[in-house]
């Protein structure tokens, strides 16, 4: 029962907040098109539960989280036609963003053959369900903004919000882009098994990736700042839950738990983890 009630819960959060990003946005039929979006969020995700849940895998979950991404911004662009340059800029933003993280999950978990995190989860079919009901959420949370700068019905011209969000979605983006890059080619190196990484942007933050994750989504809420009013300013939770679910829940606190219990007792680690912050950036010390 208390799963079922977590499912209800996200969904109706999730709802909530398009409901309200989508005011004064563009319509489709008697709702917005923003509350759509986050309907079919939860909508996709849930019908790729059902052959999951038949099959006992977990290999689709992170492709499914982007797909939801492209078809979401892809109907709040189309039905939000004509698009400013803000809104097309956006909707470029997170197209790409998506098409290169869930390319990248999917290489990675083929390469694996499974996710860890899945192991327990996928057993339980209400377990299961949850967690693609939370992925629907994080969708619809994470692109908040996104979805309101798309459907908004205020042709603001670009200026200094959207160029800093410009120039913050740019420099996050790399950050990832490299952090995920380096880490992908250390693991392939047979040299470096057993082994953390320390080198590149990795020398720089225990968890870069991260950090990039969640300056490229900050980027976006600074862009939407012009165009929001009234009730759509709920969507500002979307910068807030990034940083609160990296850093909380499921990005942080589980990795590094598992690098203490790899590397806990090793010195070099133990080293790393001293001068090295566990997000922000920061030059490392010269030897």
């Amino acid at each position: 029962m208390k799963l079922f009630l977590v499912v209800i819960f996200c969904a109706a959060l999730g709802l909530g907040v398009a409901w309200a990003g989508g005011q004064g946005g563009a319509e489709f039929g008697p709702v917005s098109v923003m509350l759509v979006c986050g309907a079919i969020a939860f909508g996709v995700n849930w019908l790729a539960f059902i052959p999951a849940n038949v099959f006992q895998t977990e290999k689709y979950y992170d492709l499914t989280g982007s797909l939801t991404y492209l078809s979401t911004v892809g109907f709040a662009a189309y039905f939000s036609q004509p698009l400013d340059l803000r809104g097309t800029i956006v909707a470029i933003m997170v197209a790409v963003w998506a098409v290169r993280l869930g390319s990248f999950l999917y290489a990675r978990i083929k390469k694996d053959g499974k996710d860890r995190r899945f192991d327990k989860i996928k057993t339980s079919p209400m377990r299961f369900l949850m967690t693609w009901t939370i992925q629907g959420l994080w969708v619809v949370l994470t692109a908040a903004c996104a979805f309101a700068v798309i459907t908004s019905t205020a042709n603001v011209p670009l200026g200094l919000f959207a160029y800093v969000g410009i120039a913050l979605w740019l420099i996050g983006f790399v950050i990832e882009v490299m952090a995920d890059e380096q880490k992908k080619a250390f693991r392939a190196d047979p040299a470096n098994n057993g082994k953390f990484i320390s080198t590149g942007v990795w020398a720089w933050s225990r968890h870069p990736n991260y950090f990039g994750e969640i300056v490229l989504w900050l980027g976006i809420a600074v862009m939407a700042i012009p165009v929001l009013s009234g009730p759509q300013w709920a969507v500002m939770i979307s910068p807030i839950f990034v940083f609160v679910l990296l850093t909380r829940v499921s990005g942080v606190p589980k990795l590094e738990h598992h690098a203490n219990k790899t590397w806990g007792e090793d010195p070099a680690y133990q080293a790393y983890k001293a001068n090295t912050p566990v997000l922000m950036m920061k030059p490392p010390a010269k030897a």
